[in-house]
């Protein structure tokens, strides 16, 4: 139960954190508007390393990301029988956390007319700078390898500054290799907020865009897979 509460809680957080930036770049008449790719990278890093110092504190290992969940417990760093309360408390809280930036951002969306005044569903999920399947997927393998390869040599992310170097290190992910599809690095961020935009009565929304939904889930899993498994074998 801690785990799954710290990993609901950790994660809430850095969706609010993460997608609270979107909103208040895009939308009409928030004080924000003008996106900004590098405050972005530094919100996103933010929110992840404030996300896990909170999940630490209240008991879990602070991953947030299923893809950390599964890539570790493929290669015995995680014991299985947590896996799926620490999935469902990533995708719940990355869905409460989605639900609490349409209420906050309400009035705003209602300003924003159509996906060409900023109301689309890059608030609150990731979309491809350019639309090609196969070079989005190696995207998110890519930018998911080179984070939680990064990561794992870390040791318990969790205590001390580490929650900070996390956050500095997805900083610099987004930066040096998230520009092509806006680096999801985590299927619950993503297709959490997905949904709640889908389902939800957000005002005068786009489309939730799922034909590419299945790239910000499946590549950060084949990332995170890749990057455990060689962290396991040069041990």
């Amino acid at each position: 139960m801690r785990g799954f509460l710290g990993e609901l809680i950790g994660t809430m957080i850095l969706v609010v954190f993460g997608i609270g930036s979107g909103a208040g770049l895009n939308l009409k008449k928030a004080y924000g508007n003008g996106s900004n790719w590098t405050l972005i990278t530094i919100d996103w890093g933010l929110a992840v390393a404030l996300g896990v110092y909170v999940a630490g504190k209240i008991g879990s290992m602070g991953h947030l990301n299923p893809a950390v969940t599964i890539s570790f417990a493929i290669f015995g760093l995680f014991p299985w029988h947590q896996v799926l309360p620490y999935l469902t408390g990533q995708f719940l809280g990355a869905f409460l956390g989605a639900i609490i930036i349409i209420v906050q951002y309400y009035p705003h969306f209602k300003e924003s007319k159509n996906v060409e005044q900023g109301n689309t569903v890059g608030i609150f999920a990731t979309r491809p700078a350019i639309k090609s399947p196969l070079f989005n997927f190696l995207s998110e393998v890519i930018a998911t390898f080179f984070f939680i390869f990064s990561m794992i040599n870390l040791g318990n992310f969790t205590q001390g500054l580490k929650p900070l170097i996390i956050g500095l290190l997805v900083t610099v992910v987004g930066m040096a290799l998230g520009s092509t599809t806006g680096f999801a690095i985590n299927p619950a961020r993503d297709f959490a907020p997905r949904l709640a935009y889908a389902i939800l009565p957000v005002p005068n929304k786009g489309t939730a865009e799922w034909s590419y939904a299945w790239i910000p889930i499946c590549g950060p899993i084949v990332g995170g897979i890749l990057a455990t498994a060689l962290s396991v074998f040069v041990k």
